[in-house]
């Protein structure tokens, strides 16, 4: 890289040094972690000094493989780190199994110790596990929200990309670690410089904890027409208890009629067709995220009984909900890895 931008002057000075620890569950996410990493790094850089550090730490102590195979050298292993220690784990594909016994008091002991703990993707699921996040608002990627609100009711999920509350950080995944690291420089350094690094990220939209992580509804379905939009918000939000298309439609001043005329003409598929493939797909998170009983999965989807449940998952997914649980596992092997 050539001389960067706004290159701070060297001072005699020893600056004060903010160390991370990154504690790298098996199977984490490598972008999460990257667009954790490489910010501070780039601070660095710019500063001309070191106000930033990292090692790297999990069970065992030696290497962690990520999803994509990887492997890294650990710095150690489930040791005590310093007080001042700002610790984030990084959480990536079957998170429940990474989220051992010895991560979980490894992660109580630290936060009595009052450190600083993060939560980088599914990540935010440990920090759950271990009771960190107890009456705290947070965040966790999109496709594990459904599995999260079934087990943590006492967490105050949100959608946002990045959760800051008190001493406890949550990120959504992907590359909103980017965003928290940057809002973390500006409050050490100033505006100045975390607008610098992410010039040099080519990241010329910084988020913030009050953006949500998903696409808008028009931008998922690639299509931009006000009512249909609101209806698919009201399904999204009644998914336990659903709504009748006549309710739907009366919502959005139509007919039931006009209501299925607009969704065969953009969507290719009747209201009813719709709501139900929402439905089945979060069943299908938590079958694959939860240990709940596949009774309690269809009246959280708004079943009335588990046969006709069956029934309807078996016609989209062409397997019974017991056996998709059964050959997955709590979650599935090539998903989640953003």
């Amino acid at each position: 890289m050539s001389t960067p931008p706004a290159r701070a002057q060297k001072t005699d000075a020893t600056p004060t040094t903010r160390r991370f620890v990154f504690v790298l569950l098996d199977r984490f996410t490598m972008m999460s972690f990257s667009c954790a990493i490489e910010p501070l790094r780039l601070a660095n850089y710019v500063a001309g000094k070191p106000l930033y550090s990292w090692i790297l730490a999990g069970e065992g102590g030696v290497q962690a493989t990520c999803s994509n195979g990887a492997t890294f050298k650990l710095d150690i292993g489930l040791e005590d780190v310093d007080r001042d220690d700002t610790i984030l784990v990084c959480g990536g594909i079957d998170i429940q199994r990474a989220t051992t016994k010895p991560v979980l008091n490894w992660l109580r002991r630290e936060a009595r110790r009052g450190n600083v703990i993060g939560g980088m993707c599914t990540g935010a699921y440990a920090l759950a596990k271990a009771g960190l996040l107890d009456g705290k608002r947070a965040t966790i990627h999109w496709e594990n929200q459904d599995g999260f609100l079934e087990e943590f009711e006492q967490v105050r999920l949100t959608k946002s990309v990045f959760v800051m509350d008190g001493n406890r950080l949550t990120t959504a995944g992907g590359i909103s670690s980017i965003d928290l690291v940057l809002k973390l420089i500006a409050a050490d350094h100033g505006q100045d410089l975390a607008n610098t690094v992410a010039d040099l990220l080519i990241y010329s939209t910084i988020r913030t904890d009050q953006d949500t992580q998903r696409l808008s509804i028009p931008t998922r379905i690639g299509v931009r027409h006000p009512k249909l939009s609101q209806v698919i918000q009201m399904m999204e939000g009644n998914i336990e208890d659903p709504l009748s298309p006549a309710d739907l439609a009366d919502q959005v001043d139509m007919s039931t009629r006009q209501l299925e005329r607009l969704f065969r003409r953009y969507l290719n598929r009747s209201p009813k067709r719709y709501y139900m493939e929402l439905r089945l797909g979060k069943a299908r998170n938590l079958l694959m995220q939860t240990d709940m009983s596949v009774i309690n999965v269809a009246l959280a989807c708004g079943f009335a009984s588990p046969s006709h449940f069956s029934k309807c998952y078996r016609s989209h997914y062409n397997t019974t909900p017991y056996r998709e649980r059964g050959s997955q596992g709590p979650t599935p092997p090539t998903r989640l890895s953003i």
